[in-house]
């Protein structure tokens, strides 16, 4: 499949790359709480403190921003995944991407997978 949004960076194909990432937080949904900080939509551990937070997909300025917190503590995380990911870590916890092609999402759901092991030990994802 070809990347998503890689046309135009237009806001259909900034809506699918968005959609694209939010998908690959489903899993984790049953098990996290939805929050917000500084306006930001994040997951987190049910009763968790606001800046221990897991993972979130939120619009900024002309790209869509995957935020991943355990990377940032836990930087083993990365490893294995590929230069034109990496490339994209903007921040210590912040990937920015414009469009994503279904390698880029395999890699990212298993980087979830790994971190949530680490974020949340014993507890596992349904399904």
């Amino acid at each position: 499949m070809a990347a998503v949004g890689a046309s135009s960076g237009g806001e259909v194909e900034l809506a699918a790359t968005e959609a694209r990432l939010q998908a690959l937080l489903d899993p984790y949904r049953d098990r996290l709480e939805a929050f917000e900080i500084y306006g930001v939509p994040m997951l987190r551990r049910p009763g968790a403190k606001a800046h221990d937070w897991f993972a979130g997909v939120n619009r900024g300025n002309g790209v869509v921003r995957f935020s991943f917190l355990p990377m940032h503590a836990h930087p083993e995380l990365l490893e294995g995944l590929s230069p034109a990911v990496l490339k994209r870590k903007t921040g210590a916890s912040l990937f920015t991407f414009k469009a994503v092609d279904d390698a880029t999402v395999e890699e990212l759901a298993a980087l979830l997978s790994r971190g949530f092991d680490v974020y949340w030990p014993g507890g596992a994802i349904s399904g």
